[in-house]
């Protein structure tokens, strides 16, 4: 039957968690199991083919033989593919070594609890309920709770609900679940090949990424999870919504042949363009690797409000059209794929903010509301009706230039927005009620550390009436052996990178001591800071202060040579750059958070640039800051409560991270800019500019208390 919900909550892994796409290994006639009947053979040979089991010896599965907890925890988690070997450890002393780590790894995913905090039950005979509660946590299975079964209480209703309702189990009888029966190991695989291809019949499946900036250390999990929902939802469609290129020592190397490596690998159906691939346009070689990247990719394109033609790199590459027929390495304004017998079309959008925030240079971005609606209504009159855009505009970016909410509010006709750009992890699709059908939008967050889904169903007029959406965790999942094996000499050359030098040297030690940074001024922090803000006031020349929580900040560099692997142990967390528009008010008050704990040790304590403040430790926190200043026209003058300031900071800090509620309120009042500088990349950057460093603390915050 088709499911009965409109919309599902994100579970702790995920609904749709299938075993991946490997090369047969063996199935149940390979294995010339004897005991396997016809009723058991489909679910038997699903189990060994994804190299869960092998059964319990040559010729037997064992059908009709019980099962312990362990062993089914063992069954479970392999045919998962969950990762045995990095899991915490679950706390459990009654588990055996061979099964240790699939334990840790179904815990670690909210699968299971065990018995107690110390107890797994591993030699108890694992029964039908307890099957139930796991399988609903697994694959994230939401029921009605509806009391079908006369054994079922409190603590299986909803479990066991689901299991009905998804057409996983309908129980023993009409009355019985057999919630204490004991579970064989045939009914088990039955169980575990139903619940795995349990909500296969959706209409269209897009599996879908965004702003993965070159975080290539994840691509062989990113691979496998990727395979495990091709393999779950036939009716499925890759696609990303931008900024794949820059952010890590991956890009720095290889220049995109790395992401395009894995890309094709993984087999995307339509891409979009970030900002941050158009961040080489000024540079002597121009956009070569973005022509290159997309010349050499195996998928088509979707640039609907990009316009090529003023560089001829793209010449040939770019055609303003809508095709059924799209080509590899090529550009289109839209494309249509077929999936189950129905056309789905697919556009894409780059933010206009682009030409501020990157380098594009002759590359142009128009205007994207009018775009939107021609390409619509172009799609709808070629017959048209299931339509996807691929935006890299911002879920709630700032409408001085673009946002995904806008583009649903004031575009009729499209169906899904697969957004990136704010790298906001929306746990659930965002629904969109605005004009005559509604619109959904989904996100994944960024840096390649999930995989979205969304599972729609479509009526006749192509409106959406039923959806369902998670985010999956790439991490808990073992990585995909061919990707692996094509990571190894891309990590190589990256391990390399790290111990280059940067070609610059500093005089002075530069103080990243924890205690330091977390409690005063260090020429560390001010010459971070220093390099935020030069950053900064090249995409927005009225941007004025830097702020740097200290926490950020792991370690020293030492006299000499500066090396690249010196700058990201430093610089660790990959944050990126924003520009906000604060008051006066708000920041007095980010500053007042920033030494309330002061003389004590604080991850909050802010480094500025273009600034100074005093502050009396001595005082209440809230009253602490005795005077605060801004550089204005090389002379400083007396912070102005009243006016606005464009504010540089990583966006850890600005989204509220080390509890900054001013920053937090601006940031969701969308007084934000995010063109997404990585803090590593703008530090060498800065470094580079200045060819020597010569630190000093020069007063920038001072304690008048500690004096």
């Amino acid at each position: 039957m088709k499911k009965s919900y409109g919309k599902f909550a994100t579970g702790a892994v995920t609904a749709a968690m299938v075993a991946s796409v490997v090369a047969p290994v063996a199935s149940a006639d390979d294995h010339q199991f004897t005991d396997v009947s016809e009723r058991y053979m489909e679910a038997v040979s699903f189990l060994v083919e994804s190299g869960a089991t092998n059964g319990v010896s040559d010729t037997q599965f064992g059908v009709s033989q019980s099962i312990k907890r362990v062993d089914a925890a063992v069954l479970l988690a392999k045919a998962l593919k969950l990762d045995t070997e990095g899991a915490e450890d679950s706390g459990f002393t009654d588990v055996p070594a061979r099964a240790v780590g699939a334990v840790n790894a179904l815990k670690a995913a909210g699968v299971t609890n065990g018995k107690s905090e110390t107890q797994f039950g591993s030699n108890d005979l694992v029964t039908r309920g307890e099957i139930a509660i796991w399988l609903a946590n697994a694959f994230n299975l939401g029921g009605s709770g509806d009391a079908y079964f006369t054994d079922v209480n409190e603590r299986y209703q909803d479990a066991v609900s689901a299991l009905v309702e998804w057409d996983i189990t309908a129980g023993i009888n009409e009355t019985q679940f057999g919630v204490n029966s004991q579970a064989k190991r045939g009914d088990y695989a039955i169980l575990l090949h139903n619940a795995f291809f349990s909500s296969a019949d959706w209409d269209l499946t897009l599996i879908h990424t965004n702003d993965i900036h070159s975080s290539l250390d994840e691509a062989p999990q990113r691979a496998t999870v990727i395979q495990q929902q091709r393999m779950m939802q036939p009716n499925s469609l890759l696609v990303d919504a931008g900024d794949y290129l820059t952010g890590t020592l991956y890009w720095q190397q290889f220049q995109g042949s790395a992401e395009l490596d894995f890309m094709n690998h993984m087999g995307y159906d339509a891409v979009t363009f970030g900002n941050h691939e158009f961040d080489n346009g000024s540079g002597v070689d121009g956009h070569r690797a973005l022509q290159n990247f997309v010349t050499n990719a195996e998928f088509p394109f979707v640039g609907t409000n990009v316009d090529f033609s003023g560089d001829e790199r793209f010449d040939g590459l770019q055609s303003r059209t809508i095709t059924d027929e799209a080509e590899d390495g090529m550009i289109y304004d839209a494309v249509i794929k077929e999936v189950n017998g129905e056309k789905v079309g697919i556009f894409g959008l780059t933010t206009e903010e682009t030409a501020d925030i990157s380098s594009p240079e002759a590359v142009i971005f128009e205007e994207y509301i009018e775009r939107s609606q021609a390409t619509v209504d172009a799609l709808e009159d070629m017959g048209v009706n299931r339509i996807v855009a691929l935006t890299h505009l911002g879920y709630n970016d700032s409408l001085d230039y673009d946002n995904d909410i806008e583009l649903a509010e004031m575009v009729d006709g499209i169906d899904v927005i697969v957004g990136g750009h704010t790298h906001i992890a929306l746990d659930e699709p965002i629904i969109v009620e605005e004009g005559d059908a509604p619109t959904l939008i989904v996100q994944t967050g960024g840096n390649g550390d999930t995989v979205g889904t969304l599972n729609v169903d479509f009526d006749e007029d192509g409106v959406i009436e039923m959806y369902a959406g998670q985010l999956i965790d790439v991490e808990l999942y073992a990585p995909d052996a061919e990707a692996a094996a094509k990571l190894a000499p891309y990590a190589q050359g990256v391990e390399e990178l790290k111990q280059q030098s940067t070609g610059v040297e500093t005089v002075t030690e530069l103080n990243g001591v924890r205690e330091n940074v977390r409690t005063g001024e260090t020429n560390l922090g001010n010459l971070i800071t220093d390099g935020m803000l030069a950053k900064a006031k090249t995409v927005n020349p009225d941007t004025v202060i830097a702020l740097q929580n200290g926490g950020g900040i792991r370690a020293s560099i030492d006299a000499g040579d500066i090396t690249v692997g010196e700058v990201l142990t430093v610089l660790p967390f990959g944050n990126n750059l924003v520009i906000m528009n604060l008051t006066g008010a708000e920041i007095l008050e980010t500053l007042e958070h920033s030494v309330k704990d002061a003389p004590n040790a604080s991850g909050a304590f802010l480094h500025v640039a273009g600034m100074k403040f005093e502050y009396d430790s001595s005082q209440p926190a809230g009253e602490r800051v005795v005077s605060a200043e801004v550089m204005v026209d090389g002379e400083y003058v007396a912070l102005d409560v009243n006016e606005s300031y464009f504010v540089a900071t990583n966006k850890f800090t600005a989204e509220g991270g080390d509890g900054f509620e001013a920053l937090e309120a601006a940031y969701n009042d969308n007084r934000v800019s995010e063109p997404g500088f990585a803090d590593y990349e703008l530090f060498i950057e800065y470094l580079e500019s200045l060819g020597e460093v010569n630190y000093a603390t020069e007063g920038r915050i001072t304690d008048v208390n500690a004096e």
